[in-house]
């Protein structure tokens, strides 16, 4: 029995890669980034939870505690990463003028670099009580 012809190159059927040669890839860190996020999420709601209605200095002392900003840093590195793959999935998908989609890929970076950096910047302010 004849194997059927194929365009893939014999390495890249070893290595699983599609056409694209990323595609495998990025829908690989989406989907470790998505199941990341659900014990993440837990936790930051349970935190949030735990801070409602205490004042402002004990909310400060919480979120500066070290577990707690490095969950909190985990959350929103990994929030942020995974909304700029599926953003990007889906700029690629549903924009079709070449022009467009390069400035709308490199604005999609440009907030979610500038969302990071807020975020992180807050809850390291936070922790080292800057």
């Amino acid at each position: 029995m004849s194997e059927r012809p194929t365009l893939r190159t014999p390495l890249s059927r070893v290595r699983h890669l599609g056409p694209a040669r990323a595609g495998t890839e990025h829908f690989w860190r989406q989907r470790l980034t998505s199941v990341a996020l659900i014990p993440l999420s837990i936790v930051f709601i349970a935190i949030v939870i735990s801070l409602i209605g205490r004042n402002h200095a004990a909310t400060v002392q919480i979120l500066g505690s070290a577990p707690v900003a490095i969950l909190m840093l985990l959350f929103v590195v990994t929030g942020i990463y995974h909304m700029w793959l599926g953003m990007q999935v889906i700029i690629e998908d549903y924009v079709h003028h070449e022009l467009l989609k390069i400035i709308t890929l490199m604005a999609n970076t440009f907030f979610c670099a500038a969302t990071g950096l807020a975020c992180v910047f807050a809850v390291l302010k936070l922790s080292f009580g800057v």
